[in-house]
């Protein structure tokens, strides 16, 4: 095997070993929270609201909730073991190796869009015990949900050099993301809006992720997907590639 090949999957493993051995703190926490969401938003309101676009209720919320986790741990992943390697000074480890920067921001993105992934599929899991999941179109489905992970586990290397302190990540994941991804029309159709705040609710960036993948499980969008699937790849690509100025620049490492 090529050694930087090597060294990539060395990393990789390495990362993702991290938060495999600890499941009770990484997988755990978004199975008891969704059951709830589902328990609450899916089953009691649900059985209220009775149907949207053409499918139940807790069919609806399922695929918003699904990028609530997703997002959430990607991001999470990444700027945890980047802040956690700085502050514990075990990062020079990796930064000192004989790997190029490139291939140091693949392996923490890499191992931090996987784990994005395995909650998407264990939210999926926690939705099939209140209701069937349909898949409308699959080929939509990975590719939204592998872009989003990408994209939030490069914004997580982002957040992992730039945070100061502990609090920095705190604020970033519950403060900006979760409130952006509430107000994404993760429990709403955008249509019940006002003409003036559905033009708003365009500009934030989850509802495009949130309709995406709603458009690969249950064929229901308000946005055309394939101009939100462009979108979201090139932020990635313009994310992705910050992420590599900055561990050239060692921003955050060696400061």
């Amino acid at each position: 095997m090529n050694p930087n090949a090597t060294q990539l999957v060395t990393l990789v493993r390495r990362e993702v070993l991290r938060f495999v051995r600890r499941p009770y703190n990484t997988f755990l926490p978004p199975i008891i929270t969704n059951a709830l969401y589902f328990s609450v938003f899916g089953v009691i309101l649900g059985s209220r609201i009775g149907s949207i676009a053409g499918v139940s209720y807790i069919q609806f919320v399922l695929p918003g909730l699904v990028v609530l986790g997703a997002i959430s741990d990607s991001f999470e992943n990444a700027s945890f073991t980047i802040f956690h390697g700085r502050w514990n000074e075990y990062i020079q480890a990796v930064t000192t190796s004989p790997m190029s920067n490139r291939s140091m921001v693949s392996a923490y993105v890499t191992a931090s869009a996987l784990r994005g992934v395995i909650t998407s599929l264990l939210i999926i899991g926690v939705g099939l015990v209140f209701t069937s999941v349909p898949v409308s179109h699959p080929g939509y489905l990975v590719a939204f949900v592998l872009v989003i992970t990408t994209l939030f586990g490069g914004l997580g290397v982002v957040g992992g050099l730039w945070a100061s302190d502990f609090d920095y990540l705190t604020v970033m994941n519950q403060f900006i993301l979760r409130p952006l991804v509430f107000f994404g029309a993760v429990f709403y159709s955008l249509d019940v809006l006002p003409p003036l705040w559905r033009s708003v609710s365009l500009l934030n960036p989850m509802v495009y992720m949130v309709n995406g993948v709603r458009y690969g499980m249950i064929g229901v969008t308000e946005i055309d997907p394939n101009t939100s699937l462009a979108v979201l790849t090139g932020v990635t690509v313009v994310v992705l590639s910050i992420d590599f100025a900055l561990f050239k620049r060692g921003y955050g490492l060696t400061e």
